[in-house]
């Protein structure tokens, strides 16, 4: 039978990132970063689980060549690093999961074998001694927490000279014991600062030189960090903001610059995308656009959150709007001005009740 290709990206970091940071928005981040990982897969390798912070594939019966399993792994370096600088520069949230993302790194460990398979409920999965030992080689005694390492086994296979060294991989040669057992493998870390990284969408942020055309403030019997999430988290704006009967969005991404989401109200849909403004001294603000809601062409609206306290904030809620025609103008001083006012004193009196019930 051909040999078998046993392929694993591992995010190291991981457990003391869930352990010392926001449970629900470090699994955002994690789930973000697995399915970044996932569409790097350009060797249609076959996913045989997730594991966690890990994702086992596998290559039935067919070994990837030097060039393409190498090609391979700096694809998803590259997709990896790159979605981390996504995080790092389009981040609103300030918690601790969400800042200490960028520290995350990943390892790869590769490794051939014939592959047994076990069925479990019509899922068919590899399975005994190779897997074993793929897995075992990620407790390994390489310092790094970013690199790549291939079994000897794989590297014989593939011809790969046990020094390879390229722009991007410095390999050496190791050993670790396993079950008094030596396992010989050759590993090579990962300079990010090498890698290619790939272009994304920056988030947005508005200068406006003029004042709000309207303002709203009020204060709330909570830290200014979980009044943050109260506004940003998707899951919750159906319990306060007036007239939203449902809410569509990522629910696997944590929201960030750029981000969107779609309002619907009344049977009609709202598109909006994340953007900011330059925050005052202590602020942080968060924002949403959109173009949907007529009379107005855009319409921005921010909400500026200030501490006073570890268990107080200020939430002031400022719209700016924009109508290039008369009739426009018109309309929203007749009707638009008017229901803006109630429905965002509305939702403020909503999020109020909330809070303080403290039934979320």
């Amino acid at each position: 039978m051909p040999k078998s290709l046993l392929f694993i990206p591992d995010i190291s970091g991981f457990t003391k990132f869930v352990q010392t940071t926001e449970a629900e928005h470090s699994q955002h981040v994690i789930a973000e970063l697995l399915e970044v990982l996932i569409e790097a897969n350009t060797q249609q390798l076959r996913l045989a689980e997730v594991e966690g912070d890990a994702l086992f594939f596998y290559k039935e019966g067919q070994v990837l060549s030097q060039e393409k399993l190498l090609a391979q792994i700096e694809t998803m370096y590259t997709a990896f690093y790159s979605h981390l600088k996504l995080l790092e520069k389009n981040r609103i949230c300030p918690c601790m999961a969400c800042a200490s993302a960028i520290h995350l790194e990943l390892k790869i460990v590769a490794h051939v074998a014939d592959l047994q398979f076990i069925e479990v409920q019509n899922n068919r999965k590899p399975f005994g001694e190779a897997v074993i030992k793929a897995h075992r080689l990620l407790k390994n005694s390489v310092e790094s927490d970013n690199y790549v390492l291939l079994s000897k086994e794989l590297a014989t296979e593939i011809k790969m000279p046990l020094d390879y060294k390229s722009s991007l991989f410095s390999f050496r040669e190791s050993v670790n014991t396993y079950d008094d057992f030596p396992v010989h493998y050759i590993y090579s870390e990962i300079a990010v600062n090498t890698l290619k990284l790939q272009p994304f969408q920056q988030g947005q942020t508005v200068n406006f030189l003029h004042a709000p055309n309207l303002q709203f403030e009020r204060t709330f019997p909570i830290n200014a960090e979980k009044l943050l999430e109260m506004i940003t988290n998707y899951r919750h704006r159906h319990l306060w903001a007036e007239g939203a009967d449902e809410i569509h969005y990522n629910e696997n991404e944590v929201t960030r610059l750029d981000s969107e989401h779609m309002c619907v109200i009344g049977g009609k849909h709202f598109n909006f995308k994340v953007v900011s403004k330059p925050p005052k001294t202590n602020e942080i603000v968060y924002g949403e656009f959109t173009t949907s809601p007529p009379p107005v062409d855009a319409l921005y609206q921010f909400f500026s959150i200030k501490p006073i306290s570890e268990n107080s904030a200020t939430l002031t809620v400022e719209l700016f709007w924009e109508a290039r025609s008369i009739f426009k103008k018109i309309m929203i001083i007749l009707l638009a001005k008017k229901g803006f006012k109630k429905n965002i004193n509305a939702s403020l009196d909503k999020l109020h009740e909330v809070i303080v019930s403290g039934i979320i």
